[in-house]
């Protein structure tokens, strides 16, 4: 049975076609995961289905009475709202049919007996559908979901405009698996949780009977979790069947065969051109001219298989510092209350630290402390000599008015308008990202330019936040590459052990100092 349909979507934004003629069909029970490199328009397609992006062309077509459930990147929440009270959220109906049985009760007192008998039926029936949803036990299955992704350390209580952008996903991530809907659309769930989280996660998505659609660039979350493939590459979008590993294999065979069937093509057409050349001034072989030249002319070209452009990064050594990059004595950490016991902590040149726990326990919070951004609350910081500090931070600013080419320029003013377009097309963008502005760019595309930043400035230490976050898989295996290939220092915050164990020479568990476990 199919839930969703769309038939022949186009959409752009400006001159910059995202797709065209896009079909794609969600059946029940289906598992899909939506992959495609960084700009293709995932993030764009699921904003379309659920209908907060009117396509310029085609149709979407959901089956009536589907609950859909939508996790985006973007997602906020209100202002005054304790995470309890979001959670709880996810239950609205049920408490407003509950008011309506209180309601009923009330009236009963002083109804006569037909009306008696019509609020018992109607009360009745309310109760069955309460008890049958587990209404009466809400507060365990909020603890439950609460405690599996890391809320109750938090505390239930905190208002929710005091959280990280990564406990707001979160928060919003438990909001959604509750309300249980007959779809969910997921939309890079697992870029702020860390490990234990991401593993419940999944073990939640594989006993999921309904149908699910899921953007991930982290692969082998992805292969555990999804039976269906849909590939968004060239405004088109692809269906495979099987784990992300199946897909790659049988879309490297496509473009092989794509490549052969071009070259063999391009042979044909060589040879009746030259055919054709050859002989239509010829009377004897005139109508055989006209008769290739034919061929020719209603010949369905096979495309040439363009790849495309992958990031190159590498990033540029400046002198040797001093032998300790950083020192912090008694240094507290956070912001109107402490987030750390106090810490004692060095590195060395040299050493490739990776800050690892919970998310809202402190680690952002401690790079931006050590760099002098945020203030500590007791303690202090004392940096090396001949420190140049490159830093990569989780996420941009949200209201930026500048294009990417402008956002480099200013960075830079000494770059001519080729160094600038030459710099961001390395990191792999193309020219239509270039000229974009920053903030209608995804996710993926806006950490290459912060990329492009940081890669266009000499360092003998990269602060690096997060930095996988949105990355396609390409460009992540170029970032770990040029990492380890940098000659300077690194600390970095990751949760993707299959990225940094190569990297990292010290792990740093930082639930051992924080305060809020």
């Amino acid at each position: 049975m199919s839930i969703l349909n769309v038939e022949h979507l186009s959409h752009g934004f400006g001159d910059r076609a995202i797709f065209e003629d896009v079909s794609f069909r969600l059946l029940k029970g289906e598992h899909i995961g939506l992959v495609g490199a960084n700009g293709e328009g995932k993030s764009t397609f699921m904003s379309i289905i659920t209908g907060k992006l009117q396509p310029d062309e085609g149709k979407v077509e959901w089956a009536k009475h589907v609950s859909v459930g939508y996790l985006d990147q973007h997602a906020v929440l209100k202002a005054g709202m304790t995470i309890e009270d979001v959670l709880k959220s996810a239950f609205d109906e049920m408490f407003r049919m509950e008011e309506r049985a209180n309601e009923l009760y009330g009236l009963m007192a002083e109804a006569d007996a037909d009306r008696m008998a019509e609020y018992m039926e109607e009360a009745g029936t309310i109760q069955e559908l309460l008890t049958a949803h587990d209404f009466y036990l809400i507060d365990s299955k909020v603890s439950e979901v609460a405690r599996a992704l890391g809320l109750m350390d938090l505390g239930l209580d905190k208002d929710v405009t005091d959280l990280s952008g990564g406990q707001r996903t979160k928060v919003l991530l438990a909001k959604l698996l509750l309300e249980k809907p007959e779809i969910l659309l997921l939309d890079e769930p697992t870029n702020y949780l860390d490990e234990e989280h991401i593993a419940w996660l999944k073990r939640y998505l594989l006993d999921y009977e309904n149908a699910f659609i899921l953007i991930s660039h982290d692969i082998p979350f992805l292969n555990s979790v999804i039976n269906i493939i849909y590939h968004m590459a060239d405004k088109k979008l692809s269906r495979y069947v099987g784990d992300y590993d199946h897909f790659q294999e049988v879309y490297e065979m496509q473009k092989q065969q794509q490549e052969q069937a071009y070259q063999r093509q391009q042979q044909e057409i060589a040879e009746l051109k030259d055919f054709v050349a050859r002989n239509k001034a010829r009377v004897a072989t005139r109508n055989m001219a006209k008769s290739r030249q034919k061929k020719l002319d209603k010949m369905e070209r096979i495309e040439k298989v363009h790849e495309k452009p992958k990031p190159e990064f590498h990033f540029l050594y400046s002198k040797a510092p001093g032998r300790f990059l950083f020192t912090t004595k008694d240094l507290v950490i956070g912001y109107d209350e402490p987030l750390s016991s106090p810490l004692n902590l060095e590195m060395e040149r040299g050493s490739r630290i990776v800050l690892t726990g919970a998310n809202g326990i402190g680690k952002s919070t401690l790079l931006k402390s050590l760099l002098g951004i945020i203030k500590p609350l007791e303690g202090q910081v004392e940096l090396g000599e001949g420190m140049e500090i490159g830093y990569f931070e989780q996420e941009m600013a949200p209201d930026l008015t500048t294009t990417c080419l402008e956002e480099i320029w200013n960075e830079f003013p000494g770059f001519s308008q080729y160094e600038v377009r030459s710099a961001l097309a390395k990191c792999g963008l193309t020219t239509n990202h270039i000229e974009s502005l920053v903030r209608i760019l995804s996710g993926g595309e806006q950490a290459k330019v912060r990329l492009c930043k940081l890669m266009n400035r000499a360092s003998n230490l990269l602060v690096l936040d997060e930095p996988t976050n949105h990355l396609d898989p390409d460009a992540k295996d170029e970032l770990k590459r040029a990492l380890l290939e940098y000659k300077g220092s690194i600390l970095m915050v990751c949760h993707e052990p299959e990225f940094y164990q190569d990297i990292a020479s010290e792990i740093w568990d930082c639930s051992k100092w924080t305060t809020k476990l």
